[in-house]
């Protein structure tokens, strides 16, 4: 279709307007090609005008796509926008085209400040106008008509102008039947003054680069200048600062500043960046991608996938093998159906992962040039990809790589997360961290600036500022005496133990105080590995477990089932925390704590069972001593549900006891047996949880000594007339004396 000759004449001769489509590798080789024959020497790209600033540095030889236009309301960074860029973008093929020809390249859109100041109002086109054009020619999918006509149609070689001649025509048949949001109409009423500018200021040439909706209103004759001033007048403003950040292509598939995503950014690199062979090509990546799995692909599934592919797009009458070609032949010929091997495919190389980067001359934050020097002197590589990093606490680069870690986890810029380790080990020197960087971390790194210039101070900064938090609980300040320690932050360490004394003086819930000592007590333990003086951290313990000791017999006082699970949970982590510090006068006082309550009869069956166990596991009652407390536990007049109850509290855990100790599993055994039908009802609930949570082996022991068996050793009869008669033959066979 094109446009009546009269409508033709009637535009600037001076302007071309090249309406493509985002992320489009078709899109951008047509660019190329239409700048190349008008050679404009002004280039107007859709994008923040705010922007100009930093045209200059996509000229730089440091600037490696995906990348992406930052835009930030200064002081309020989580209000943010992108506009992001790959190698197959028309815009930035316009950009590099300019900087290599010696053209003017600006952005036209309207700026961040007003984009920013009035995103809570904006308002989004309903629908998508491609999804009718791609209707009318039969597709269901626009993706798949637009790679089918454009993306795909690498061998094409018309006119640039044809091309968009073309989509600029479609688009105003098209816009007769949309209506314009008010949103769209800014931003067109802002391109028309900009290039009226551009042509007021001298310009000979421009070539206008926007999204294929918008080149309509940017052909033909302009208008007065007064209708644009008029539609843009009263807009709102605030105060931006603008970027570049490095961007990765599985971000491309979100909506960008302009709207625009796709689904296959891996899959449009390729297009773009192999210009023969185009399928093959690719099909040879996926057999690489398939093989790293140890998959047998050989060079024969390659070969028939690309002929299945070509004789799908023959079939479809394309020009030439599109995505959906290309993926029915992977599927098909390559992971033989199986549709978790094709997304993994997908994932690795149709969406793909790379990583764009940016120089280092880059406008920026001080906290973010500060993790650059600190990473790349620790040798951390930002990488879009997930990646594991062991590291061994007795080196010195190693633990300082964790203390830079640690204090991005404070800063809350996750580029590394705690991961379990493949090494097994069982030492408190090892540390792992799976590492991959994400393009929202740049948007982390200025809102974390907020607490200082550089990575040490504002994770300091930070934590200060918690410590300073009403309300903040006992368990919270130590959780933040960790982090501290973690991160070797002294300066914030002093403040964060003051806040740990004043709290834990003033607070007598023993409960919070349970909770507080297991978290310190680890504390000390990383202080030992790092090297760390925590010295003055082993006082506050020390009082804390004397303030616990003391208000135990009172907390333990009438609780309900509820309320003892719960409690038995702190008893619990208390005791590990006791015997992890290895220390003989604070071991004698829990111990002895304990033993004050469990010959009470105001505590729950479940406590004194659960305590019980864990004194006569440290030694400080005999077995026989459990034994018995056990025996009278099920022999006295209470529920049965009480009962069960102090089982649970001394069996909970694990099961081993009752593998070596035949007289409380008896003791057990019997009394369930003996159990009402009503009894053994209720209590079998709670008996199937304890039991339960044993280990399979464990489970197998006992139920192999309850029917008879020997605890041990297996029940199964052996019969040694014929063992000796096997053994013969395998002696035999391996030609050894019988």
């Amino acid at each position: 279709m094109s446009l009546p000759i009269h409508d033709r004449a009637l535009r600037d001769s001076r302007v071309r307007v090249f309406g493509i489509r985002h992320h489009g590798p078709g899109s951008a080789r047509a660019v190329r090609r239409a700048l190349d024959e008008f050679l404009p020497d002004v280039v107007l790209i859709e994008g923040p005008s705010d922007a100009d600033p930093l045209v200059m540095l996509a000229a730089s030889d440091s600037m490696a796509p995906p990348v992406a236009l930052l835009a930030y309301v200064t002081g309020e960074p989580s209000k943010a926008a992108f506009w992001p860029f790959s190698v197959f973008s028309p815009e930035w093929q316009a950009l590099q085209w300019a900087a290599h020809n010696g053209a003017a390249a600006r952005f036209c859109d309207l700026p961040a400040f007003n984009l920013l100041a009035e995103s809570d109002a904006r308002t989004t086109r309903e629908g998508d106008p491609l999804a009718e054009l791609a209707a009318a020619a039969g597709y269901d999918d626009t993706e798949r008509w637009w790679d089918s006509v454009v993306e795909s149609d690498s061998g094409t070689h018309a006119s640039g102008f044809e091309v968009f001649d073309a989509i600029t025509d479609a688009m105003i048949a098209l816009r007769e039947t949309v209506p314009i949001d008010e949103e769209t109409a800014h931003r067109e009423a802002y391109m028309r003054q900009v290039l009226r500018k551009t042509l007021k200021d001298g310009a000979q040439r421009v070539a206008i680069v926007c999204g294929a909706w918008h080149a309509p209103a940017l052909v033909g004759p302009l208008g007065p200048a007064t209708v644009d001033a008029r539609i843009l007048k009263g807009m709102a403003k605030i105060k931006t600062s603008l970027t570049w950040v490095p961007w990765t292509h599985s971000r491309l598939a979100s909506v960008s500043g302009y709207g625009a995503g796709i689904t296959s950014p891996g899959w449009y690199h390729h297009l773009f960046t192999a210009t023969d062979n185009t399928i093959a090509r690719w099909l040879t990546k996926v057999a690489r991608v398939l093989r790293a799995e140890d998959l047998p692909i050989s060079s024969a599934h390659v070969i028939e996938a690309v002929r299945l592919a070509d004789a799908l797009a023959a079939l479809r009458s394309r020009p030439l093998a599109g995505l959906s070609e290309v993926t029915e032949a992977t599927r098909s010929v390559m992971c033989e159906g199986n549709d978790v091997l094709l997304d993994l495919v997908t994932r690795k190389l149709v969406v793909g992962e790379a990583l764009g980067a940016v120089p280092e001359e880059t406008p920026t934050v001080p906290l973010e040039a500060d993790l650059r020097a600190r990473a790349k002197t620790l040798r951390l590589k930002q990488q879009a990809g997930a990646k594991n990093l062991d590291l061994d606490l007795r080196r010195d680069i190693d633990i300082e790589r964790s203390h830079f870690l640690h204090r991005l986890s404070i800063l809350d810029i996750g580029w590394g997360r705690p991961a379990d380790s493949d090494i097994q080990s069982t030492g408190t020197f090892r540390e792992t961290w799976e590492l991959q960087w994400k393009p929202e971390f740049s948007v982390s790194v200025i809102e974390a600036s907020l607490w200082g210039t550089t990575v040490s101070g504002g994770a300091a900064a930070r934590v200060v500022s918690q410590v300073k938090t009403p309300g903040i609980t006992l368990a919270e300040l130590i959780g933040l005496l960790e982090c501290s320690l973690l991160a070797n932050l002294p300066e914030a360490l002093s403040e964060v133990l003051t806040s740990v004394k004043t709290v834990a003086a003033l607070d007598h819930d023993v409960s919070h105080l349970m909770a507080a000592l297991p978290p310190l007590t680890r504390t000390l333990r990383y202080g030992d590995v790092r090297g760390t003086d925590v010295s003055a951290l082993v006082d506050v313990g020390d009082g804390l477990l004397i303030r616990i000791c003391t208000g135990l017999p009172v907390a333990v006082t009438g609780m309900d089932d509820a309320s003892a699970a719960e409690f038995r949970a702190l008893v619990d982590n208390v005791h590990g925390a006791v015997m992890m510090r290895n220390d003989a006068e604070s071991t004698a006082r829990w111990l002895g704590a304990m033993r004050s309550v469990i010959d009470r009869d105001d505590v729950n069956g479940m406590l004194v069972g659960r305590m019980v166990r864990l004194l006569r596991d440290a030694g400080s009652i005999t077995e026989t001593d459990a034994a018995e407390r056990l025996s009278r536990s099920l022999s006295i007049g209470s529920a049965a549900t009480d009962k069960a109850g102090w089982v649970d509290g001394f069996l909970g855990g694990g099961g081993l006891v009752l593998v070596h100790d035949r007289a409380l599993l008896d003791l057990i055994d019997s009394w369930v047996r003996e159990l009402r039908e009503q009894d053994f009802i209720d209590t079998l609930p709670l008996l199937r949880r304890t039991f339960g949570a044993f280990e399979a082996a464990e489970r197998r022991a006992i139920g192999q000594a309850v029917r008879g068996g020997r605890l041990v050793e297996s029940a199964v009869e052996t019969d040694a007339r014929r063992g000796r008669a096997a053994l013969g033959v395998v002696a035999a066979i391996l030609g050894v004396g019988a």
